[in-house]
């Protein structure tokens, strides 16, 4: 399998999710052919996706019966596609199906959905899925052995078992993403299972697929959230932006026309309405390979592959050349823009979007939009002095201040990254998010910092730094920020999140610690090592040290620098190997009793009225 170059494809991969072109309704003629294979050959991974991502709790066994009652659905339908039941949208019928599951409903909380319908059903489902899933057990993982055994005596239940797992963890994922996820597992399995190293072929082979994976559902979920929190235009300007630069050929006109199919595919995709994100999807892809003439030069080998490789190959693709004829300069130029404004205000910052965007590929898509919006502001300011014209020359000024303040905000992050590395700016940004955001979950502030880590890893060495950070670490606050427009963490990181989507990132730059929140009680727990700090290897123990440092900075008093450089050295400074065991012959290993006297000195003082105990000695045998 190609991999795919990460930084081109960030911003460009919603458009490979591709698969079969799919009627809106089952019923209509000239598609039920279409509309009747795609039920046979995918009825239960779509089931599968389906009930996983809106019933997280669900068991496999939940699963396994609604998946059996769906086939049964979809046999009696091939029989007999005038009976009335067949006449539903598939998502409505599968969510009905749900609903008559025994018990389920009052199980899973879902029972306040069942007597609403259309919008008002979609939108109830929609809300009863869980971003943060530490609630789920961890990922079950199997000996590579075991592992091939399971998929050579029954490859369906092998994957269907992975699609639910993989689903559930990602709710937000559109369909047609994990179902290119479950062909590529299948093909990595197939092949690592006929390996004699199956563990470093796994390893190996499966790395590009998760990759694959967590890219998608970032910017999924990214760009669902501003759809939902500011509606059509913030998302027709992110999509403007986004295919401007990867096409600069295109006209206006024609961009228009195929945003139009682009953004309408939302309200599908972010509901989790499979059928209709699938077919929209498709409409998309074949949009643009039926005008590629007029779209892009660098598309013709890929329009010509087959529906699934044509979009990867689409994303790989290289950007167009900029064309001569670029006409920024008439939006600051022209005597009459405001009366050109006014005529109609969206077309008009849609086609300066379009221009500023296509003229300048170094910059990232949220800078594009920032840039929008200074705009917007420097016209609604002229037009209303004496002299438009000569006020709204100086625009570049403006123009030019934004990026240059958006540019200091990357290099000081690079300048972190090179100074710690990437486990140092890791628990930089722990520290930090934590104090903004306490009201997070431990693991979801892990997870944060850890993505925020990678983006800085991924960029800060690349020629298009500025553009691959500021898209990347977007991504990351908008995970932060949440899909769900009712999400509440705190006043000042709200205020961020649902102000401006351009300038959140300007936004989050300047909180500071939340003073509203109120710290957990500081216990002896918090200062107490167990033994498996020591035991622990690799990536747990790396787990283990980010929980404490978070666990830490809830507590607000210590200084970041402190608790940078503790942590940096916990488990050389606290962990030594102590006398052989007297049962058995192996390594004692004990935590050293001074190892956290820093730490507790330090507590000591901010919390006098706990006593800290001296750090106690642990043995075991490792």
């Amino acid at each position: 399998m190609k991999q795919l170059k990460f930084t081109d494809f960030v911003f460009f991969l919603f458009f490979f999710t591709e698969s079969l072109t799919l009627p809106t309704k089952p019923q209509d003629v000239d598609d039920s052919g279409i509309t009747q294979k795609f039920i046979e050959e995918n009825i239960e991974y779509i089931t599968i996706i389906a009930f996983a991502q809106y019933v997280q709790e669900a068991t496999f066994e939940d699963v396994e019966i609604l998946v059996k009652d769906m086939v049964e659905y979809k046999d009696r339908c091939v029989a007999n596609k005038t009976l009335p039941e067949c006449f539903k949208l598939p998502n409505n019928a599968l969510q009905e199906k749900i609903f008559a599951m025994e018990g389920l409903p009052q199980k899973h909380n879902l029972s306040h959905c069942c007597s609403k319908v259309d919008f008002e059903r979609r939108s109830c489902f929609f809300f009863n899925k869980k971003a943060d899933v530490a609630f789920l057990p961890p990922f079950p993982t199997l000996d590579p052995e075991e592992k091939c055994q399971a998929f050579k005596n029954s490859r369906k239940s092998f994957l269907n078992r992975y699609v639910y797992e993989v689903a559930r963890r990602n709710p937000f994922v559109f369909a047609p993403t994990l179902l290119s996820v479950a062909a590529r597992f299948e093909e990595v399995a197939g092949a690592c299972c006929e390996e004699q190293h199956k563990a470093t072929c796994f390893q190996t082979r499966a790395a590009p697929v998760i990759q694959y994976l967590k890219a998608f559902s970032s910017y999924q979920k990214n760009v669902c959230g501003a759809y939902l929190k500011f509606g059509t235009k913030v998302l027709n300007f992110i999509n403007i932006a986004v295919l401007s630069q990867k096409f600069p050929k295109i006209e206006f006109k024609e961009l228009t026309s195929l945003i139009e199919d682009v953004s309408s595919k939302y309200d599908g995709c972010c509901e989790g309405d499979v059928v209709q994100c699938v077919r929209d999807t498709s409409k998309v892809m074949n949009h643009i390979c039926s005008k590629q003439g007029s779209i892009s030069s660098k598309i013709q080998e890929c329009c010509e592959k087959k529906i699934p490789e044509r979009g990867e190959c689409i994303i790989n693709s290289n950007k167009d050349d900029r064309p001569e004829d670029l006409r920024e300069a008439k939006f600051t130029d022209s005597e009459t823009l405001c009366q050109e404004r006014d005529t109609d205000p969206d077309n008009f910052f849609a086609e300066f979007t379009y221009e500023y965007s296509r003229n300048h590929p170094d910059l990232s898509t949220p800078e594009l939009l920032r840039i929008a919006h200074v705009y917007k502001d420097v016209l609604s300011n002229c037009c209303n002095t004496q002299n438009p014209p000569g006020c709204y020359r100086r625009a570049k000024d403006k123009f030019n201040e934004t990026t240059e303040k958006s540019h200091k905000i990357v290099q000081r992050e690079c300048e972190h990254f090179q100074l710690w590395g990437k486990d140092g700016v890791k628990y930089y940004y722990l520290i930090r998010l934590t104090k903004t955001a306490p009201q997070l979950s431990t693991e979801e502030l892990i997870s944060l910092g850890e993505k925020m880590a990678m983006a800085l890893a991924t960029c800060c060495t690349l020629s298009e730094e500025f553009a691959c950070v500021d898209n990347l670490v977007d991504l990351v606050l908008g995970e932060l920020c949440g899909i769900n427009e009712n999400r509440t963490i705190n006043p000042a990181v709200d205020h961020c999140c649902k102000t401006n989507f351009a300038f959140r990132r300007h936004c989050f730059e300047g909180l500071k610690a939340d003073e509203t929140y109120v710290p957990p009680t500081t216990t002896k727990d918090l200062f107490t090592f167990n033994a498996d700090l020591c035991q622990a290897q690799n990536e747990e123990l790396q787990r283990k040290k980010d929980r404490v440092l978070v666990d830490l900075a809830r507590r607000r008093e210590l200084a970041e620098e402190e608790l940078r450089a503790w942590l940096a050295g916990l488990a050389e400074r606290c962990c030594s190997a102590g006398e052989p065991a007297l049962w058995g012959g192996s390594q004692n290993w004990q935590l050293k009793p001074d190892c956290l006297r820093n730490i507790k000195e330090k507590a000591s003082k901010q919390w006098p009225a706990y006593k800290l105990p001296d750090c106690p000695v642990v043995n075991f045998v490792s």
